[in-house]
């Protein structure tokens, strides 16, 4: 796939436009009264310090040598509304106003940021790396769940969860990448077995909070399973 120039592409930074702004001082008081910021930070901690989804990723990293803060690591900015958040490798953006998207978007993101870390992906510029971490976003983080999808009114019965997280891989690829349908849908098709089927670190698709309530014991006991061996 010819790549394009990376003097025109913006890799859906203009999605926030909060970072080319100098409406207030980062940390300062206007920006807690004024803004979602105070909101956002502590819908933030409660998601890290909650969801099962989070903390599993958040130990996972953790043992690979690669912890996530979240003074460090992220930062709340608002977004054009085209999205709810980002990674960029550095930090994670959100547009999200209630605790469930919030943990939802934290485990998304936080899935990105695991496979920064795993797999060195290259966001740049091998575009097959960004489709195969939105495969695995969309299918582990919740996006998914049957109650999310009658919430937005989708309905199917034959597999409907795999064509979801495709839709929202492909949403997601176009939001930041300056490609046809036509290819993020090709890139998608020829990786999609694989990644979707690449359940790490869950161990399996946490179709819900009880599934990653399991999935997070199991890696909280993995040194006692592998003691007894």
């Amino acid at each position: 796939m010819d790549q394009n120039n990376p003097q025109e592409e913006d890799y859906g930074y203009n999605l926030f436009p909060e970072r080319n702004s100098g409406k207030f001082q980062k940390g300062s008081i206007a920006e807690s009264l004024f803004t979602f910021n105070h909101k956002c930070q502590v819908m933030l901690q409660f998601a890290m310090e909650t969801s099962p989804y989070a903390k599993l990723l958040l130990g996972a990293m953790k043992s690979s040598g690669c912890a996530v803060y979240k003074d460090r690591h992220f930062s709340c900015e608002d977004c054009d509304g085209t999205v709810s958040g980002g990674f960029d490798a550095t930090s994670s953006q959100n547009n999200i106003h209630q605790q469930s998207h919030m943990n939802r978007v934290v485990t998304h993101e936080l899935i990105h940021a695991f496979d920064h870390c795993r797999a060195h992906v290259d966001w740049f510029n091998n575009f097959k790396h960004l489709a195969c971490s939105e495969i695995r976003a969309a299918n582990l983080s919740g996006d998914c769940s049957f109650h999310n999808e009658v919430s937005r009114f989708n309905f199917g019965l034959k597999k409907h969860h795999q064509e979801c997280v495709r839709g929202r891989a492909l949403r997601s690829i176009l939001a930041v990448r300056k490609v046809s349908r036509e290819e993020a849908e090709k890139v998608v098709d020829e990786v999609f077995d694989t990644c979707f089927n690449d359940h790490a670190p869950f161990g399996r698709i946490p179709h819900d909070k009880k599934d990653a309530n399991f999935a997070y014991r199991d890696f909280e006991n993995r040194d006692r399973y592998y003691a007894n061996l």
